[in-house]
């Protein structure tokens, strides 16, 4: 769908400027990203860090010809091809933009929100139901003030589901996210300590989270948080339909057993008073999670429990975050540059910890930003995880993980700033280790990760759970009664 200035003006309450005729379909708000350029209406957000309008003029070479700008001194002379829009802020007008987009798609809408899980749970869902239907979701972890307008500006007549995640860091956030993806059905992942720091407390946060449901037909959770259950008892939520899950008898899915084997996890159930069971490649208690909110809401629309079964048992791993790949000197990286609070980083480390084929266990950790906690107290508190997790090197990176040495009892180096860090790096200082990457965006860890990989690009490792399950359940078969693996 194009759209063109003169009429996104009036919408917009926009000034208009130059070529007044100009279309768009696509929005860009990264200057350093790809794209159809001539079909883009390129965003001039400015934020703490930039300022979009710094590249205008780089963008208008690589071929845009459309702009949002609030900047009244831009010389729109200087660029004779192209059209502007102004707008007292270019933020409120991308939102705006998606609003209008939203408004025309009329199929069911599901939104996730959350501590953690959210991009996992997005992504499974897709793999879960693409058979079923033609889905928007986010891109990666498209879930903030900008990333969800750019999420649901996908949305076209030929989707017949959308799924987008959305995330805050302090109160006052989701009613705007609630408003650009209108939700029909909404699940919330957990209630963790990812930006603490922000609230009074998690049942605060759990009651900011979930406005992101008001006006939702159905909502899914997960009721042994006791803060979610609180948050959805509220008024508001009240001529809602809610689908539990849990280990309480209460729940809709009465979730009876979870057993752990090598490669696999087996998760026994009650859901309408029948017994049902499915089984995930998977052992991490994370993806235990994510994996029954994905089953609650395939068995609530209506999907049989034997394909979903099937579904399951393929589920595959979500790329974007725990990447594993060859580095310098025969070590492996593991890149969780993502984001960094104490659930992550132990979800993490037992990742980092199932790397046998590496002697020893490296972390690169950055300071962990809005925890909520005291300096001393979360400090203290990563160190006893690094010394249970048996990681034998810290390398910190930031004032205030390097203001706590005292706290790591292994061999350790620390550094203020990635720069620093940056300069003093030496192949020859890793060999024959695992190492993760795990640091807060700010701290701009890719610049590690790209120094740590070797040049190629074919060397990621990539593997096959379902051979590797097969290939187990193979030799199983042959051992004498009574041996075991």
């Amino acid at each position: 769908m194009k759209l063109s200035l003169k009429n996104s003006s009036t919408q917009l309450n926009a000034t208009i400027l130059g070529k007044t005729e100009n279309q768009f379909s696509d929005l860009i708000t990264d200057s350093r990203g790809g794209g159809n350029f001539g079909d883009s209406l390129f965003i001039a957000i400015k934020t703490n860090r930039n300022n979009g309008h710094r590249f205008i003029a780089q963008m208008y070479e690589k071929g845009v010809r459309s702009f949002l700008i609030s900047e009244k001194e831009i010389n729109t002379k200087d660029f004779p091809e192209a059209g502007f829009l102004l707008v007292e802020n270019t933020l409120d007008a991308l939102q705006k933009l998606a609003t209008y987009k939203r408004s025309l798609f009329k199929k069911p809408v599901i939104a996730i929100t959350g501590s953690n899980g959210k991009t996992i749970v997005k992504e499974w869902l897709n793999q879960l139901l693409q058979k079923d239907f033609v889905i928007c979701r986010s891109p990666k972890s498209f879930n903030s003030q900008i990333g969800v307008p750019l999420s649901v500006w996908g949305l076209n007549e030929n989707q017949t589901l959308a799924i987008f995640e959305a995330g805050i860091s302090q109160p006052g956030e989701m009613e705007k996210l609630q408003k650009i993806i209108l939700p029909t059905l909404g699940i919330i992942t957990n209630i963790k300590a990812a930006h603490d720091e922000h609230f009074l407390n998690r049942l605060q946060k759990a009651q900011e989270k979930v406005k992101l449901f008001v006006g939702c037909e159905e909502i899914f959770y997960c009721s042994d948080h006791p803060e979610i259950n609180e948050a959805l008892n509220a008024e508001e939520f009240s001529e809602i339909t809610k689908y539990s899950w849990g280990k309480n008898i209460e729940a809709d899915l009465h979730i009876e057993s979870i057993v752990k084997e090598i490669l696999i996890t087996k998760i026994s159930g009650v859901y309408i008073g029948e017994k049902i069971q499915i089984q995930i490649p998977f052992t991490d208690e994370a993806s235990i999670e994510n994996a029954i909110h994905c089953w609650l809401y395939l068995l609530e629309s209506g999907i049989g429990n034997a394909v979903i079964q099937e579904r399951m048992k393929e589920l595959a791993p979500v790329a974007m975050r725990l990447e594993l790949k060859q580095a310098v000197n025969n070590c492996s990286v593991i890149n969780d540059s993502y984001n960094s609070d104490i659930e992550s980083l132990s979800i993490a480390l037992d990742f980092l910890n199932r790397q046998q084929q590496h002697p020893k266990k490296t972390i690169i950790l950055s300071d962990i930003l809005q925890s909520g906690k005291k300096e001393i107290e979360l400090y203290f508190e990563i160190g006893q995880l690094l010394k249970a997790k048996k990681i034998d090197r810290l390398i910190g990176i930031g004032e205030s993980i390097s203001k706590n040495e005292s706290r790591f009892d292994c061999e350790k180096e620390f550094f203020p700033t990635t720069e620093a860090f940056l300069k003093n790096y030496s192949p020859s200082k890793f060999s024959n280790e695992a190492i993760l990457l795990k640091g807060s965006r700010n701290f701009s860890f890719e610049k590690i990760g790209i120094l740590l990989q070797q040049k190629s690009h074919d060397t990621v490792f990539e593997f096959s759970l379902n051979n590797l399950v097969h290939n187990l359940n193979y030799y199983r078969g042959l051992l004498k009664p009574g041996a075991g693996i």
